[in-house]
């Protein structure tokens, strides 16, 4: 009988039994090395060996062989951050004379990338509206468009977007397309079962939970495509630490049961937002009433503690003095982490290249792990603060 998602993330990438000299522990032993000993002269040379510490040692080898599980792929590639999987694997798909899509709402310091370092390199990029629909969005393609990035929900306004027709209208073309799936940290969402050719996430989220370490994947199941990823890495020297990846592997056995905790109190929230006279909309594609509604739940399984809150309007002091009131929400970059976080948006909306209506100003709250109660209690400390 298969084994249950939540069984496999568990076990998958322990220690093998038996075949070693070391204690068998529930998790891989952490080797910290660069040079890798070979048994002989011509195994100096044989690429089919590990030879050289960059990766592939215990515990990066391992964590690849559950994220693998994870994605659905047969093989992931590892990066330093989650930034890094998303720029490399544009530096190992295009070239000079290339054109990609992508979509407006993505995050922000993917736009940096595209618009300072692509740029200088000949590769052209095109902000797409994540309102599009796939045949206006495949309208935009021309024969040098190579690469299609999506993000479901988009970065900090939370659209949703018709993935597997994208993807299906994308293969037809032989246009490659990616999403950064890190809201639905490959535990709610999987991409490439719905026609995508790369899934990335920023590990550093959810799957290490615990806001302690960097870390992104890339996974595909695409063979040609996982060599062009594996032969980048090498070639411009990407590495994760042992420590690192042991880090996040720990973090992986319990997605299964901290991603729930984050549904069920971000949803309670989330409805409780709606409820406040000082709110104009909550942006959540789990709530009934959000647009991207029908698309979420015909795609996903499930939503994380991420979303968006419209205020009615109200002055840039009156945001602030909202969340300078708050104790339990940090105010902080990132997310998915055990730990509650605000911040105000509007800032990064400037950069957006199809203008955001919205009918005042926008916070992304993400809720951890603490008591809802509590939670509330500080928002609404928050309130009275906007309010006087």
């Amino acid at each position: 009988m298969p084994l249950d998602e939540e069984t496999r993330l568990v076990r998958k990438g322990a220690p093998p039994k038996g075949g070693s000299v070391l204690a068998r522990t529930v998790n891989p032993p952490v080797q910290r090395g660069s040079t890798v000993l070979m048994p002989n002269a011509a195994s100096l040379y044989d690429d089919s060996q590990l030879t050289y510490g960059i990766t592939g040692l215990s515990s990066p080898a391992n964590l690849q062989l559950a994220l693998a599980e994870l994605e659905g792929s047969p093989d992931v590639t590892l990066y330093p951050s989650g930034l890094a999987a998303i720029t490399g694997v544009m530096l190992a798909l295009l070239k000079a004379g290339d054109e990609i899509l992508v979509v407006d709402s993505a995050y922000r310091p993917t736009r940096r990338f595209c618009d300072r370092v692509l740029a200088r390199f000949g590769v052209a990029t095109t902000y797409y509206d994540p309102a599009l629909s796939p045949d206006a969005l495949m309208a935009l393609c021309t024969p040098r468009t190579r690469l299609i990035l999506l993000e479901a929900p988009g970065s900090l306004t939370f659209e949703m977007q018709d993935v597997p027709a994208i993807a299906a209208a994308a293969n037809a073309r032989g246009v490659l397309t990616m999403i950064d799936n890190t809201w639905a940290a490959g535990f709610y969402f999987k991409p490439l079962a719905h026609g995508v050719t790369i899934s990335v996430q920023a590990l550093t989220k959810y799957v290490g939970g615990h806001s302690d370490v960097f870390m992104g994947s890339a996974a595909t199941a695409d063979n040609v495509i996982g060599n062009q990823l594996g032969d980048a890495m090498w070639d411009i020297g990407w590495s994760v630490s042992p420590d690192d990846a042991y880090t996040v592997l720990r973090g992986l056995r319990t997605l299964a049961t901290r991603l729930p905790a984050h549904q069920a109190k971000g949803l309670e929230i989330a409805r409780w937002l709606q409820l406040r006279p000082e709110v104009a909309r909550v942006l959540h594609p789990a709530l009934e009433t959000d647009p991207g509604h029908a698309l979420w739940k015909r795609d996903f399984t499930g939503a994380c503690g991420l979303f968006g809150v419209v205020l009615k309007p109200a002055s840039q002091k009156a945001v602030h003095a909202f969340l300078d009131a708050l104790d339990l929400f940090g105010l902080g970059f990132s997310w998915g982490g055990y730990e509650s976080l605000a911040i105000h948006c509007d800032p990064q909306l400037k950069n957006r290249t199809v203008p955001v209506n919205l009918e005042g100003p926008l916070l992304r709250l993400h809720v951890g792990l603490e008591n809802t109660a509590d939670l509330i209690a500080d928002l609404e400390r928050g309130f009275a603060a906007l309010n006087a």
